[in-house]
């Protein structure tokens, strides 16, 4: 056989089998990074069933903890004939009532998407903060005119409420046991990010303060047989008012939309930059639909010279990186960069040196010069603090198209969904 076939037959086994442990290698890494990501996946997952069975397990706590106060206060108040204990009973027998709200509330918000509601029902836990802060605004406005009942019958009949001993006892115990339900909601919702349980550990709390008027009004009324009941009442009807809306403010603000977390943003943003091929990461925007269920978009800079297939891989890489690790839903755009050029970059350093002069304006991104269509576009990210963005906008086009004579400019003008804090 001629020596050329004879190395031809060695030869091509030897490619055979560096070609398969080629796409073994391959394989592998592929199959490493799906287990890294269903395993990130699973964490999640794990992550959110245990949080509703935290949520869940706290309220009955919760229910159990108020049913055993509503009993005893209630027993206490008819025996002492005191409006204010019994008011106090009804409290917490709308705190037990809270706490149910935020274990269905819960469950729902668990629920998968559907054809009718594709983003899921997440938000509905915020709805539940809302109904919390609803039944504090009822706390606080029945303490108030029960309060102001009491005063008016002081005046007319002279009455005095009597209390026991015993009496007073229970209502200290109560007390404790009040802000230990208080600290413990608060401490589980703080952990868990559940701003229903925050909500109902704060009522708690407020309840506490208002059992400690009551029993202050008991002790002055039995030992010094001065009546100040009422007006303690008041004073802490108007606080629990106060704090209701400050609930209430919270809870429709994230149904309105918030601001992320500045540590949040930061660290999609650098994640994005690591991953080969991004110039820069801008305009992200995200929404939430619940505890960490976000969907959003995010405009990446890349190289002009790039092809579609290669920025395809870059825009997979995201949006897998920001599923798995953020439970996020994002759509990329593209910004094509040329700005290595020397024309490009004279260009714009005349237009930051123009930016200079507007303060209010807090960044420049997706700049690119068409010579051949002879455009220079880019985007504005213009803060809030500008009354008059538009006209802002207009002014630094007009500047931009002044300085490169024989250029149309084209501006667009960005909110500032992402970039303060």
């Amino acid at each position: 056989m001629c020596a050329p076939f004879a190395d031809m037959f060695t030869i091509l086994p030897n490619m055979m089998v560096w070609r398969l442990k080629t796409c073994r290698t391959i394989g592998n890494v592929r199959d490493a990074n799906n287990r890294n990501q269903n395993s990130i996946r699973r964490n999640f997952i794990m992550e959110t069933i245990n949080r509703e069975k935290e949520i869940i397990k706290t309220s009955f706590i919760g229910i159990v903890g108020n049913v055993f106060l509503v009993v005893f206060k209630a027993f206490v108040g008819i025996i002492a004939g005191s409006v204010s204990i019994i008011m106090d009973a009804v409290n917490n027998f709308t705190d037990a009532l809270s706490s149910i709200i935020t274990i269905i509330g819960t469950k729902l918000s668990a629920k998968r998407a559907d054809k009718k509601h594709p983003y899921g029902y997440g938000r509905i836990e915020y709805m539940t903060s809302t109904l919390i802060a609803v039944l504090i605004l009822f706390a606080g406005g029945m303490a108030v005119y029960e309060s102001i009942q009491s005063i008016i019958d002081h005046f007319q009949n002279g009455s005095m409420p009597s209390f026991e001993t015993y009496s007073m006892i229970i209502i200290a115990v109560a007390i404790v046991v009040k802000v230990a339900i208080g600290l413990f909601f608060r401490k589980k919702g703080q952990k868990i990010e559940s701003e229903a349980l925050k909500a109902s550990g704060m009522d708690a709390l407020f309840d506490s303060i208002l059992s400690t008027a009551t029993l202050i009004g008991m002790i002055v009324a039995k030992f010094a047989g001065v009546y100040v009941e009422g007006y303690l009442g008041i004073f802490i009807g108007l606080f629990i008012l106060k704090s209701g809306f400050g609930v209430m403010k919270e809870s429709l603000s994230s149904m309105i939309g918030d601001r992320f977390e500045r540590e949040y943003v930061v660290a999609i943003k650098e994640e994005i930059n690591k991953i080969d091929g991004v110039c820069g990461c801008y305009d992200l925007i995200l929404n939430s639909y619940g505890h960490n269920k976000n969907i959003g978009s995010v405009h990446i800079g890349v190289n002009e010279s790039l092809t579609a297939k290669e920025i395809q891989v870059i825009e997979r890489n995201i949006s897998m990186l920001l599923y798995y690790k953020y439970n996020t839903i994002m759509t990329v755009g593209i910004y094509a960069e040329n700005q290595s050029d020397e024309v490009s970059k004279k260009k714009l350093g005349s237009i930051l040196d123009i930016l200079k002069q507007y303060p209010t304006v807090l960044q420049i991104h997706g700049f690119y010069v068409d010579e051949e269509k002879k455009e220079i576009s880019y985007d504005l990210v213009v803060s809030f603090d500008d009354s008059e963005p538009e006209e802002t906008i207009c002014k630094i086009k007009e500047e931009t198209e002044r300085l490169n004579e024989g250029y149309s400019v084209v501006v667009q003008y960005d909110q500032d969904f992402s970039l303060s804090e």
